[in-house]
């Protein structure tokens, strides 16, 4: 039921803005100049023509086409088209990322609800339809760029690989990886994450095995070995149940000592230990993952690069100052989450409880902050030059609008790092939580332009992950995302204006 209800909500406000959208932008805009003539040489049946602007691979296209396949015979019943290539007109080929958009919130449901099956269904419906309102990814909904499409592959992967279904997570990770290449490192991460879950869930049958044994050592009576060895059973039958929602619970007997560092090198022992004893069954269910990143190497080695086309302006670049622009993105995007008293005081007495370390963590970030906004804060040409995106004016108004202004935001990145990493450190083991870092560092860092848009596959993960229960909080949160979204449309459908030395109308976009 929670299905139907999450897609009827998300239906309410995707089909009338998408008409709204059409009715006034019925031609392409931005990124869409490419990507629509591209969807309609495939429509044509032109599968070897290639726009060299296109830095992505042509998955979304092949999306369309399927969209497509399925919407022609009812316009054709309407007389609204003769043929396929009619079929794909602008506001069609738009309506795809609408259609990703109510599986991609069915799909944030599903997740939510197998990391969280106390949850009821009313709450699970209201976190999903909430996180369907991420300002970005609704934005996108009703333009034909790649986002909604990427997100959707990626959250799909990773459902399907926390339901232990590796072959077809795997499958579904190559599908995302056709869409967007970077998604190629959110593939290695959910195979990272299904490796730790699987070894963690494993330990914790063997220490539940070697306790029922130490429990029934020097008892003769068979009757009762009979039967504690058959709530030994039951028990393991119970914990792989739950364990697809609650591996990340088990942390080793001594993890949980004063010491974050020492409970991390304990996480990675107990992972390495169980991953060597169980090493064939990881073999065979994540090899898939391998022949995908083995495809994608191969990619590399005939493109020479990881982008397709314009690669001049997309050169893989030392961009550290990504994730600190990152990390208070996505704060501020979940503010009632990050800026609270009490999420304040529970971070300052984990920092208090283990003070020397605190301490030295938080220098040493401080100065990694310092040192990526001074040598590695890059100011790409299109950032500079393109006063369409909100980008530009974040740029000129604030980061650069005083030499100090960069150094000064330092306290605000480490405070919202350490405030990510404090809610995920309460639902996620440490070790997950720094694949997670790694993971978003290697997708952020070598994009030289600032990007909204790329922060979005990692802010999901963040906040699918947090253990954030209370409907306030998620109501206002909701709240945040309703305004946003009203006057960013409102901006882009109702605010034109034009270049001196561009015909046509300009229009204001993430």
């Amino acid at each position: 039921m929670g299905r139907i209800a999450t897609a009827a909500i998300v239906s309410l406000w995707v089909i009338p803005v998408s008409v709204l959208v059409n009715r006034i932008v019925p031609d392409t805009y931005m990124d869409e100049i490419f990507h629509i003539p591209q969807a309609q040489k495939y429509c044509n049946g032109d599968f070897m023509s290639w726009d060299p602007m296109i830095t992505t691979p042509p998955g979304l296209y092949y999306l369309s086409l399927v969209h497509v396949a399925a919407l022609l015979p009812s316009k054709y019943v309407l007389q609204l088209a003769s043929s396929f290539p009619e079929a794909c007109s602008t506001a069609v080929l738009r309506s795809v990322n609408g259609v990703l958009a109510v599986l991609c919130s069915i799909i944030v449901y599903e997740i939510i609800t197998h990391l969280r099956p106390a949850l009821d269904d009313r709450k699970a419906t209201l976190f999903a339809a909430v996180l369907a309102l991420y300002p970005v990814h609704w934005f996108f909904t009703f333009l034909y760029y790649t986002d909604v499409a990427s997100l959707t592959a990626v959250l799909a992967m990773y459902l399907a690989c926390l339901k232990k279904k590796y072959l077809f997570s795997a499958l579904l990770g190559a599908m995302a990886v056709v869409i967007r290449q970077t998604n190629i490192i959110w593939m290695l991460f959910v195979a990272c994450s299904g490796v730790i879950d699987i070894t963690m869930a494993h330990q914790k049958d063997s220490v539940e095995v070697d306790d029922s044994k130490a429990s029934n050592k020097g008892t003769n009576l068979s009757a009762l070995n009979t039967s504690v060895n058959v709530s030994s059973n039951l028990k393991r039958r119970k914990s792989r149940g739950n364990s697809k929602a609650n591996q990340h619970i088990f942390y080793p007997s001594n993890a949980s000592s004063a010491s974050p560092t020492l409970g991390l090198l304990h996480e990675i022992q107990a992972i390495v230990l169980s991953s060597w004893r169980i090493k064939w069954e990881l073999l065979v269910s994540f090899s898939p993952f391998f022949f995908v990143l083995l495809a994608f190497v191969a990619f590399l080695l005939w493109n020479g690069s990881v982008v397709l086309g314009a690669k001049e302006a997309h050169a893989v670049s030392p961009h550290f100052a990504q994730i600190m622009y990152f990390s208070i993105v996505s704060t501020l995007f979940a503010a009632p989450l990050h800026f609270t008293i009490g999420h304040a005081l529970d971070l300052f007495q984990s920092f208090w409880k283990n003070r020397l370390l605190g301490f030295l963590l938080l220098f040493l970030a401080s100065i990694a902050s310092l040192l990526s906004v001074h040598f590695f804060s890059i100011a790409h040409p299109y950032l500079l030059a393109d006063n369409r995106h909100y980008t530009f004016y974040l740029w000129r108004k604030i980061i650069v609008f005083h030499w100090s202004m960069k150094y000064l935001l330092v306290p605000f990145y480490v405070y919202s790092w350490f405030s990510i990493f404090r809610l995920l450190g309460k639902t996620r083991m440490r070790i997950w939580t720094l694949v997670y870092f790694f993971a978003t560092s290697a997708v952020l860092i070598p994009a030289p332009l600032i990007e909204f848009r790329y922060y979005t596959i990692p802010f999901y993960f963040f906040i699918l992950h947090t253990s954030i229960n209370d409907s306030r909080s998620w109501l206002l949160i909701g709240i945040l995302y309703t305004v946003l979204n009203a006057f960013t449309m409102t901006m882009f459908l109702f605010r034109p204006f034009h270049w001196d030395h561009e015909p046509g109308v300009q229009r204001f976009i993430w």
